[in-house]
């Protein structure tokens, strides 16, 4: 298997995703987030507080150097702006789970755990705001991505099979 890469806008269930294609195929998994918070012994939040949107993008650059030297036959699940590092296709097969903004909104606002979800994801306590960074990214993420899999009102089960055989053709 080659690595396997998902990007996505935030809340649209890379996440999810990510563990149910781990369950279904035993590979290895890996998110870009957690490997940067490792570097920094901090959380991806603080960088952004502390650092700035710049330093936290060229972090981005340092693990997506190491991810296409590195890591092999793995599952790679990416933070909403990881589609911009330049090597990308480097890294392996990108797969970009793909839904409308109100049905991401809607999946985050609507969660039982909604205000946990929506700390995670601060963006999101202005629909405006996060709807204007959804209209700018969707058409970058569509001419980056190898495999688009539209994830609206699937079962993550079914996502994650889909994924597996269209990376595999």
């Amino acid at each position: 298997m080659q690595n396997i890469i998902l990007i996505g806008f935030m809340g649209v269930g890379k996440g999810s995703v990510a563990r149910e294609v781990i369950k279904q195929s035993g590979c290895i998994a890996l998110d870009t987030d957690d490997v940067i918070e490792s570097m920094e012994n901090r959380a991806v939040k603080k960088i952004f507080e502390e650092e700035g949107e710049a330093y936290f993008r060229d972090l981005e650059k340092r693990v997506a150097t190491w991810l296409a030297a590195s890591v092999h036959d793995t599952l790679i699940s990416t933070g909403g702006g990881f589609f911009k590092v330049p090597n990308l296709k480097e890294i392996g097969k990108v797969v970009l789970l793909h839904a409308s903004f109100e049905t991401i909104y809607e999946r985050i606002t609507e969660h039982p755990n909604a205000k946990q979800k929506i700390k995670k994801r601060p963006l999101f306590k202005s629909k405006k705001k996060a709807r204007a960074l959804y209209e700018e990214r969707e058409p970058a993420y569509m001419a980056v991505a190898d495999i688009v899999i539209d994830v609206t009102d699937k079962p993550v089960e079914a996502i994650a099979r889909e994924i597996l055989e269209k990376v595999a053709q």
